[in-house]
């Protein structure tokens, strides 16, 4: 049985969508138990494997990170973390306060030894739905040469693990694929990168290649990953909008929507970050998934689903072991 903690608090849709996702989960994995916190006025659900755990403190997405897990520790995030440190539960799920996760991931649960800054990874779509492994996403805003090394190593143990890739290849987000291309920090870590023993080190990444199945794990600092992100975000959303309206401004436009409704449908999904559900925490001592604060109930189930993945591949295990080993 695999045990997940959930913060039924957070998020912009909570508590509602929560409730919703677990229910879908607990039907489609008979292994699943889930360990519940939230304010019990506001849960209607009842499940032998859900336990439910009442607390009506909350961290809100305006609390300062750092004071609000100290000052509310029976907080519904806390509670949540404090489970996958005591070994109760293997991971953990939330879609709160970003800032609030990490400092509950680095204080309650536990940075994993041998790594300085743990890192926000989320796998990103590709034309061919392929996808690539991408990271940091914003778990550090600022980063050195050092961080981003480690960011790859875990990267490339999560594409093998998670996404059973056998030598996934590797590359550095910049500004040209030129080695010479870059600020001080791209420069520098690409050196480092050079020196380390990768499967598949191929050089810099620009941003217009990400979404063309160019290589397997993207790795970049947490401030322009996370732009990154946005952007892709926002671009997709931006382009379906605008073929939405195209394909409804006449008649003839309406009849040819309908003839390519189940394409557009199919490529609507791949660039959905509701499939990608959330993004895992890279370099702590337990599982755990930050989903989207404005996740939908798919977005949250997807979340649950690679909470589990990550458990049910003993994901933290073997990233310890592959972890110890390189720095040795």
């Amino acid at each position: 049985m695999v045990k997940i903690a959930i913060d039924m608090m957070g998020g912009d849709e909570a508590p509602g969508i929560v409730i919703e996702a677990i229910k879908k989960a607990i039907n489609d994995f008979p292994d699943l138990e889930i360990l519940l916190y939230g304010d019990e006025k506001q849960y209607n659900y009842q499940h032998e494997r859900v336990i439910f755990h009442h607390t009506d403190e909350v961290i809100t997405m305006d609390d300062e990170p750092v004071r609000s897990i100290k000052k509310k520790k029976n907080a519904s995030m806390v509670l949540m973390a404090n489970a996958v440190k005591e070994g109760t539960a293997e991971a953990c799920v939330s879609a709160g306060n970003t800032g609030a996760l990490m400092s509950s991931g680095l204080f309650i649960v536990g940075r994993m030894k041998g790594i300085e800054r743990p890192a926000l990874v989320a796998t990103f779509p590709t034309v061919t739905g392929k996808g690539f492994v991408f990271l940091d996403i914003g778990a550090n805003s600022d980063a050195k040469p050092e961080h981003l090394v480690q960011y790859a190593k875990m990267g490339e143990i999560y594409a093998k693990q998670i996404r059973s890739i056998e030598k996934p290849s590797l590359a550095l987000l910049n500004i040209g694929t030129e080695e010479s291309k870059g600020n001080a920090l791209t420069k520098k870590t690409y050196e480092l990168l050079k020196e380390e023993k990768f499967d598949n080190f191929i050089g810099n990444i620009e941003a217009k290649s990400l979404l063309l199945d160019t290589c397997d794990v993207v790795v970049s600092d947490g401030y322009n990953g996370n732009m990154v992100l946005k952007t892709i975000e926002g671009t997709a959303t931006g382009i379906f909008k605008m073929l939405k309206e195209a394909m409804t401004a006449s008649p003839k436009n309406k009849l040819a929507a309908l003839t390519l409704k189940k394409d557009l449908k199919q490529i609507n999904n791949k660039m959905d970050s509701a499939e990608y559900g959330g993004s895992v925490l890279l370099g702590l001592n337990g599982v755990v998934v930050k989903a989207h604060g404005s996740s939908n109930e798919r977005a949250f189930y997807n979340a649950i689903k690679q909470a589990k993945l990550a458990a049910d591949t003993k994901l933290v295990d073997k990233m310890k072991k592959a972890v110890g080993e390189i720095n040795e």
